[in-house]
């Protein structure tokens, strides 16, 4: 899937997005273990990104880890890049269109998934829409 790059100044960004979006989006925060409005919620859907309306995930792809934030366990292909952390411990993940932070993806966890990883994304990264479809 290609994606269409979207390049915005800190004033655009901060006048598009919530104080907290801005917080995690851009400047690469976290939400509260156990506070986002998707950590439970598995309708069908898509959820893009709350920064740029890309769609990055397929409902189908979501599963509960227990971790405490939304869990998928892949991404809409070429919509999400990875980078590691600067201390080399996790490796965080951002939309591909904006650069936006959605989170940090695991390997190897032993969860009952076709490739074996977690996507632990923030709620406040991402938007669902019932109405898209791929």
């Amino acid at each position: 899937m290609a994606v269409t790059k979207v390049e915005k100044s800190e004033e655009e960004w901060r006048a598009i997005l919530s104080p907290e979006q801005f917080r995690i989006l851009r400047e690469k925060g976290t939400e509260l273990k156990g506070t986002g409005e998707y950590n439970k919620f598995f309708g069908e859907g898509i959820y893009n990104c709350a920064g740029c309306d890309t769609p990055l995930y397929k409902s189908t792809t979501k599963f509960d880890s227990g971790c405490g934030w939304p869990a998928f366990f892949e991404g809409l292909p070429g919509t999400i890049n990875r980078s590691p952390d600067p201390d080399g411990r996790r490796t965080e993940i951002t939309c591909a269109a904006c650069g936006g932070h959605l989170g940090h993806v695991f390997k190897g966890e032993g969860f009952k998934t076709p490739t074996d990883e977690r996507h632990c994304v923030n709620s406040v990264s991402v938007k669902f829409n019932t109405s898209a479809s791929l």
